[in-house]
């Protein structure tokens, strides 16, 4: 947590910025507390461990590897394993197994330079088929537009979904445009086109 103080000297708390994948986890995680505690809510400590070993030793969607094999350089042995005598717990031996560990530890980096090219695909190909659906709006100056309402905007489901009328002064690009009221008064940020639509009076 970064601290600071602003003009007036009161302390501000920030929170680092991050990649989005912490909140990622964490989604997951506590949508797993809430199966596991449909009846039972105050016993959540108690199944925590549970539901975070659950995470680390299932394969992610993007990688196909388990957070625990990137760590430890191969795949934990589940209780179930153990329980029902699986054939890996059954030819376990352990000096063989010492030397296979080494070996995926020597080999961690390549496994963790694949996972990341694997993702960085995923991530290509889902913004590819977003762009090719996306149908950017082109407005001109002097064009009437709306724009989306925020969500604070909205007092109710029957609220208008869209504000206005506004007018483009001026287009800067890449789906970017400055408004102005009809009155004339300037509005001071930009707007997205994927946030305004033409208004027809």
């Amino acid at each position: 947590m970064l601290r600071s103080r602003n003009k007036a000297g009161v302390r501000i708390s920030r929170a680092p910025q991050t990649n989005g994948q912490v909140e990622s986890a964490n989604r997951v995680l506590l949508r797993g507390l809430k199966r596991r505690l449909e009846k039972a809510k105050g016993t959540w400590a108690e199944e925590v461990p549970r539901i975070v070993w659950a995470y680390h030793t299932t394969p992610q969607s993007t990688t196909r590897e388990t957070p625990f094999s990137f760590v430890y350089g191969s795949n934990a042995m589940i209780p179930i394993e153990i329980q029902e005598s699986s054939p890996r717990f059954q030819n376990f031996v352990d000096e063989k197994s010492n030397e296979e560990r080494k070996v995926n530890l020597d080999l961690l980096d390549e496994v963790r330079e694949e996972a990341r090219i694997k993702a960085e695909a995923l991530k290509r190909r889902v913004e590819y088929k977003y762009s090719s659906k996306l149908k950017p709006r082109q407005f001109q100056v002097a064009d009437l537009v709306m724009w989306k309402a925020h969500p604070y905007q909205l007092e109710n489901k029957l609220s208008p979904k869209w504000t206005g009328s506004f007018r483009v002064i001026e287009a800067l690009g890449n789906g970017a445009y400055r408004l102005e009221t009809l009155e004339g008064g300037a509005i001071p940020r930009t707007w997205n086109a994927t946030n305004l639509k033409f208004y027809f009076s």
